[in-house]
């Protein structure tokens, strides 16, 4: 039996993972050992919701908008397409035009910056409102990204979020895509249930579907 295996494409939450400049750092701390307990060890985790590898909910950037639990978790699961869009600037309609994205409703876009969890990189592509317009005209309703945002680090308007919200389409950010060739994969990358959560850390996994196109 030749089943294909799951792929991780996670960024691993340790003290050494990079964070978004003024947010709250991912840390681990052992509260309860098993020699307090006589037992069991516990942990503890401080972490922002946006560490790692993560999805936005529209809360995170408009404060009427759906929180993490409100979310539809069918869009977080099925089938999802990998394209190499490195050698792009800009993640808009002019590049993702020049794929195959027919039928395709769940996308993730490979770029030029290299996937390490330790540095948070000062410049990446993002979306534009015309690159979200052309996603919705084609179907698509969740875009990964192997990038902390869809918006550059020092954007106040959040154009990308806003132009995907207003398409309804979900954002999965910091995914690890390097080792992952283009193709058709199954996609699964669940937030946690957090009721009132703007965001949350997701082990999102792929396990290849068809050949590569």
């Amino acid at each position: 039996m030749n089943e294909k295996k799951w792929i991780d494409i996670s960024q691993p939450l340790d003290d050494q993972l990079a964070h978004w400049p003024g947010d709250t750092p991912f840390s681990y701390v052992t509260e309860y050992t098993k020699e307090n307990t006589g037992s069991v060890n516990i942990g503890k985790i401080t972490t922002s919701l946006h560490s790692g590898t993560h999805i936005d909910a529209p809360f995170h950037f408009d404060n009427q908008g759906a929180r993490t639990l409100d979310l539809d978790i069918n869009r977080y699961i099925g089938h999802a397409r990998v394209i190499d869009g490195s050698s792009y600037s800009m993640l808009d309609e002019a590049m993702f035009s020049q794929f195959d994205l027919k039928g395709v409703t769940r996308l993730l876009v490979k770029t030029s910056i290299p996937n390490n969890p330790t540095q948070f990189p000062p410049d990446f592509p993002t979306v534009t409102s015309c690159g979200a317009n052309y996603l919705h005209e084609v179907g698509i309703q969740l875009l990964g990204v192997d990038v902390p945002s869809v918006d550059h680090p020092d954007s106040k308007e959040l154009t990308g979020h806003h132009a995907l919200y207003q398409h309804n389409i979900a954002i999965l950010e910091n995914t690890m895509l390097d080792h992952v060739p283009k193709g058709d994969y199954e996609l699964i990358a669940l937030p946690l249930p957090i009721r009132k959560g703007d965001g949350s850390p997701v082990r999102a996994v792929i396990r290849p579907l068809n050949s590569t196109k």
